[in-house]
């Protein structure tokens, strides 16, 4: 099939190389020339995963309508911020992309004015919601492109469109899994990076590995309280895009997430400074200001993402915001306040 991946960051990059080893034909749009010329000349990408060798199935294009022209499939890898803008690019009519044309989307958060998943998103704009899927879990592209063994879930409120992408990625070292609970599997997304900035700045400010535990532990049941009172499944949060992809966005030291809490924020540096030092967008600082308008909308408490975003946005203090939080009432562990 011909395959295209719209944003050629890391997870575009990696996505689009095990596309490409499955025997796809990948047209992967970027934004800069540099990207292109990196990726069709040398077969590389010069600001991302720069050391992997990539396919030669694999080419790149500043051009929404080279990339979609002929696609049988579309794969949307952009921060979730832009994925309304993309959205309405794919519904234009002058890329004759088919109604019936299977999209996949890979970006995490919510949408800041209206609290839309990306899913939403995508559904509102380019229409056919059962052709939309989404895809996550505990997948680093650093690893996923060296094929070590790795899983992921793909969600979708069509079963089929479901087994269709899980199908196209699947390879011995990159197992896909479905489920038929798209709102859980994107809220899952949006938390566990909210939350991996708490563990990097606890670990940032010298605390240890059973503060980094009641974070994450703490933080399952505030994705969990949010992903019920959302329509999703509660048992989604357990698996590969809620525990699963907690565990490795807290814990590993490719995460970006928690290497923006322990090496910027904790030494009171900012989300501008990441991005200029990095090229990339911390995807939990925006999600803990967007998660804010669900949690207004379900009646739903999120006191470590309300934490988070008072440091990261609102300049409250570190240690002062950590003792807060550490000062509310007890309560029961399950759906607790």
């Amino acid at each position: 099939m011909k395959v295209a991946v719209i944003g050629a960051g890391s997870w575009g990059t990696a996505l689009s190389q095990v596309l490409a080893g499955n025997g796809h034909d990948v047209a992967l749009w970027a934004r800069k020339l540099e990207v292109v010329r990196g990726i069709n000349e040398q077969h590389h990408n010069p600001r991302y995963l720069i050391d992997a060798q990539l396919s030669p199935r694999l080419r790149a294009t500043l051009s929404y309508a080279e990339a979609l022209d002929g696609a049988d499939a579309v794969v949307v890898v952009t921060p979730s911020h832009l994925v309304r803008g993309v959205a309405r690019e794919l519904a234009k009519p002058a890329y004759a992309l088919g109604g019936d044309v299977p999209i996949l989307i890979c970006s995490k958060g919510v949408e800041e004015e209206t609290g839309a998943l990306p899913i939403e998103t995508m559904a509102e704009e380019a229409g056919g919601a059962r052709r939309i899927a989404v895809l996550s879990g505990p997948n680093h592209a650093e690893e996923v492109i060296k094929g070590q063994p790795s899983a992921t879930v793909i969600a979708s409120s069509s079963e089929e469109t479901a087994v269709f992408f899980r199908d196209l990625f699947a390879t011995d070292t990159f197992r896909t899994y479905t489920s038929d609970d798209p709102v859980g599997v994107e809220l899952c997304a949006a938390f566990k990076n909210v939350i991996a900035i708490a563990v990097g700045i606890s670990y940032g400010l010298g605390f240890g590995d059973n503060t980094a535990s009641l974070l994450i532990t703490r933080g399952l049941a505030e994705m969990s309280r949010m992903v019920v009172a959302a329509g999703g499944q509660a048992l989604t949060c357990m698996g590969l895009a809620g525990a699963g992809d907690m565990v490795v966005t807290c814990m590993s030291k490719h995460s970006r997430n928690r290497r923006f809490g322990e090496q910027y924020v904790a030494r009171g540096r900012t989300v501008d400074d990441f991005a200029a030092e990095t090229h990339m967008v911390v995807e939990g600082a925006l999600a803990c200001k967007t998660l804010e308008v669900l949690a207004r909308r379900y009646g739903v408490e999120l006191p470590i993402t309300d934490t988070v975003r008072d440091i990261v946005w609102n300049g409250a203090d570190v240690k002062t915001a950590a003792k807060l939080l550490s000062d509310r009432p007890l309560t029961t562990e399950f759906y607790g306040r």
